[in-house]
């Protein structure tokens, strides 16, 4: 595959299924040139020319700079999306184990660091865009690994805000996506338990194509706001 330097560079990570993979798809079709990190490519893009695709389990991320260096090098990218993340069930506190929760804050807040860190390093980026929820700035029973994984990322992106004044950061919440972590709550979680699982399920879900026509017209805005902000796209419009 050959690279043209005349076509605009997207990341994203994340790119297995859901909406990562239609992220992919769409910037594909709208002839962006598409670098993904993640643990599974999909299989339909596979044979696209303008795809790239670094296999690699982000939740290892002591080696996460060293392993991408190559893959990133010397690129500018208008867009990162930091979109790969774990939701790690849905148990009170006091029934999850630090390692549990440990594993979720490993890839949900320290992978996106330590992908920032060697995007500016060996890169260029003009926005960076970190997919968070409103479980960050919600408390609800049961959610706690996951929101505390989220609320972390808001930080982190509002701290390298003030740290690399050159890049554009935004902790965006998309609102409720159909997608694998999404499926389990529908399926698995007891709604009589955990009343907020039952919202979900009788609240709008978005398919991951229609959320990502919706992100992509937003992405652009998110730069009329200051950097490091959390925004939620329900509340943009």
């Amino acid at each position: 595959m050959s690279k043209d330097s005349n076509m605009k560079n997207i990341l994203i990570t994340g790119v297995g299924s859901g909406l990562g993979e239609a992220l992919a798809r769409e910037y594909l079709e709208k002839e962006y040139q598409v670098y993904a990190i993640g643990r599974t490519s999909p299989k339909a893009l596979k044979e696209n020319p303008h795809f790239y695709f670094f296999s690699y389990d982000l939740s290892q991320t002591s080696k996460i700079k060293k392993s991408i260096k190559n893959f990133i090098k010397g690129h500018h990218f208008e867009i990162a999306i930091l979109n790969a993340g774990i939701l790690g069930g849905i148990q009170t506190l006091n029934n999850i184990g630090l390692t549990q929760i440990k594993e979720v804050m490993e890839l949900n807040v320290w992978a996106n660091k330590e992908l920032i860190d060697a995007l500016s390093t060996f890169a260029t980026v003009k926005q960076v865009v970190g997919i968070s929820s409103g479980a960050a700035v919600k408390g609800s029973k049961g959610w706690g690994a996951y929101s505390l994984s989220k609320s972390g990322l808001n930080m982190l992106l509002n701290v390298y805000a003030k740290e690399l004044p050159d890049i554009h950061f935004t902790a965006l919440a998309p609102g409720v996506i159909r997608t694998p972590m999404v499926e389990h709550i529908i399926d698995k979680v007891d709604d009589e338990v955990f009343t907020s699982a039952k919202k979900l399920k009788e609240g709008h879900i978005q398919s991951p194509e229609a959320a990502t026509k919706r992100l992509i017209a937003t992405f652009p805005k998110l730069l009329d706001y200051e950097s490091g902000n959390f925004l939620d796209v329900r509340t943009m419009e």
